[in-house]
């Protein structure tokens, strides 16, 4: 379980791709520290396991194996080397929580439509699968590449957020433009609300 808080971004340093998997290598430093073969880190949202570790010193180089599914149904298809990606540790018993329920099980793909500088924040404007949109309410909330954010101006299939100078400069938005795209997870709490509401 994460918060969308995340704690620092990383680096891609190699994607290779086999028949079965593709291996992703990211380089880390702060979130890498401590975490053992076989731990959870969430990277842009998506909840990965950490299958080698390796370096020395303040930065690590961390792989994970990913099926073809998880490939094919997140932003990692659109990531090259050098991509700057968010990453956050799982939530600790009794650990300060800032942000959102989030499990790091992306729902879908969206698109940035609109990116645009408003005084000193940014506004985004968000191109959502029905599958992400049928859970968004006003004030909601969305994680975006992980990053718990409130959701603004919800129509049939976009909503809109709005960036702080602090949360662009720590995290991978900094880096994002119009027609990129981003992981979203639907709220959790969300989804169970909708479920239930609709057995009464």
């Amino acid at each position: 379980m994460f918060t969308g808080i995340v704690q620092e971004t990383g680096t891609v340093e190699k994607i290779e791709r086999g028949k079965d998997s593709i291996l992703l290598t990211i380089r880390a430093q702060r979130s890498a520290q401590g975490l053992k073969i076989g731990g959870s880190l969430a990277v842009n949202g998506c909840c990965l396991t950490a299958a080698k570790i390796s370096g020395r010193g303040k930065f690590k180089r961390v792989r994970f194996d990913l099926l073809n599914e998880t490939w094919n149904r997140t932003s990692f298809q659109f990531l090259k080397i050098h991509s700057t990606v968010n990453l956050e540790r799982p939530l600790r018993a009794g650990g300060e929580f800032g942000g959102h329920f989030v499990s790091g099980h992306v729902d879908g793909i969206g698109r940035i439509v609109r990116w645009e500088k408003s005084g000193a924040d940014h506004v985004l404007d968000i191109r959502a699968p029905e599958n992400v949109m049928r859970y968004m309410i006003e004030k909601g909330s969305i994680a975006l590449d992980g990053i718990s954010l409130t959701a603004m101006n919800v129509r049939k299939s976009s909503f809109r957020v709005w960036i702080i100078p602090h949360t662009l400069a720590v995290t991978a938005l900094r880096e994002k433009s119009a027609g990129d795209v981003v992981n979203l997870e639907a709220d959790l709490l969300g989804k169970y609300a909708k479920k239930f509401g609709a057995r009464a």
